[in-house]
C-alpha cells in the first residue's frame, strides 16, 4: 500500500498507509479523528537504479535470448577457433594413474 499525505486543519500534516482504491477519500486524523483531505506536499518517492545497473541489466537481457556464437561447433573447437589448443603435460605414476601437474591440485583425475 502506498503512503499518502493528509492535512488536518487543527494538527497539520500526517502520513497514512491507504489502499490505492481509496486515494481520493479523506483520512481520519490520528490526533482528533477529523476527516483530513489528501494533499501533495512532497514529490513521490521513486526507487530508480543507477545508470550502470540499468546498462548491465540491458546487456543481460539482450544476451539471454541471443548469446554470442563464435563458431558452429561450440566453444573450444580447434577447426574454427583459428589456433590449436595447447596440450597439458601428463604424468604417469608407477601404478598407472595419470596426473596433470599444471591442473588444480585438488582435482582428481579419471
Amino acid at each position: 500500500m502506498p503512503v499518502y499525505e493528509f492535512a488536518c486543519e487543527t494538527h497539520g500534516l500526517f502520513e497514512a498507509l491507504r489502499p490505492m482504491a481509496a486515494f481520493r477519500e479523506p483520512c481520519a486524523c490520528p490526533e482528533c479523528g477529523a476527516a483530513a483531505p489528501r494533499v501533495l506536499v512532497t514529490a513521490p518517492r521513486l526507487a530508480t537504479p543507477d545508470r550502470g545497473r540499468i546498462k548491465a541489466h540491458a546487456v543481460n537481457e539482450r544476451s539471454a535470448d541471443s548469446p554470442l556464437k563464435l563458431s558452429e561447433h561450440g566453444a573450444g573447437c580447434s577447426c574454427c577457433s583459428g589456433g590449436s589448443k595447447k596440450a597439458r603435460p601428463t604424468m604417469l605414476r608407477p601404478d598407472g594413474a595419470r596426473s596433470f601437474p599444471s591442473a588444480r591440485p585438488w582435482m582428481i583425475s579419471h
